[in-house]
């Protein structure tokens, strides 16, 4: 993540909107295991987590416009997050 936005820095290509959404999905990716792990709230860390990946997605798409190299680097983020929201929900499944 920092790679691809220091990319966008170091060329000038930030914005506001960019900023925004990576901060965002930043903020929304800080609170998920507190919402997991500490309060145990596994069908909201998992709708948590499917908004995380629409940011993630947005980003992406915003990243790309910009420089193809920094939207391309967010991928294995995004991938990893279907990850975990994949596991996310068969916890909440197995321990209904």
């Amino acid at each position: 993540m920092g790679i691809s936005y220091g990319t966008l820095e170091d060329k000038e290509l930030n914005d506001s909107k960019s900023k925004i959404i990576y901060y965002l999905q930043l903020f929304v990716n800080a609170l998920w295991p507190i919402i997991f792990f500490t309060l145990k709230w596994r069908l909201f860390a998992f709708i948590w987590i499917i908004l995380l990946a629409i940011l993630i997605i947005v980003m992406i798409i915003n990243f790309y416009k910009k420089d193809k190299t920094a939207g391309l680097l967010q991928i294995p983020y995004l991938l990893w997050t279907l990850f975990a929201s994949y596991l996310n929900i068969s916890i909440y499944l197995l321990n209904k």
